[in-house]
């Protein structure tokens, strides 16, 4: 059973750089097909994609984010990584990492539209 964890800052103050990793256990991030992501919900609203990193590294990002997000990753610790630049109070949210199988989700509804996640971390942009 593949396992995630976040881990970071709860409180984070604007225009700061928001930085969060993922530990993964129970697979390797390399695995064929895995697809890993960082996913969002502000408070009262929906489940937002933010980004995702592929097994192979490829990587892509939601457009309204990519100018501030970059995702990486160490495949020795088995890790990924969201860096969030230039944070503002919208970026308040609980902030998942989660896992797909053969495809990306998007636009997601809910969180077991993820094959595997985290149980999320809460960040707070306030000076």
């Amino acid at each position: 059973q593949v396992q995630l964890q976040e881990s970071g800052p709860g409180l984070v103050k604007p225009s700061q750089t928001l930085s969060l990793t993922c530990t993964v256990s129970g697979a390797s991030i390399t695995t064929g097909k895995y697809y890993w992501s960082w996913i969002r919900q502000p408070p009262g609203k929906r489940l937002e994609w933010i980004a995702y990193i592929g097994y192979n590294g490829e990587r892509d990002y939601n457009p309204f984010l990519k100018s501030r997000a970059s995702i990486s990753r160490d495949t020795s610790k088995n890790q990924f990584t969201l860096q969030l630049s230039s944070v503002k109070p919208e970026d308040t949210a609980t902030y998942y990492c989660a896992l797909t199988n053969g495809v990306v989700v998007v636009m997601p509804q809910r969180l077991d539209d993820y094959n595997s996640w985290g149980q999320g971390t809460q960040v707070t942009v306030s000076a």
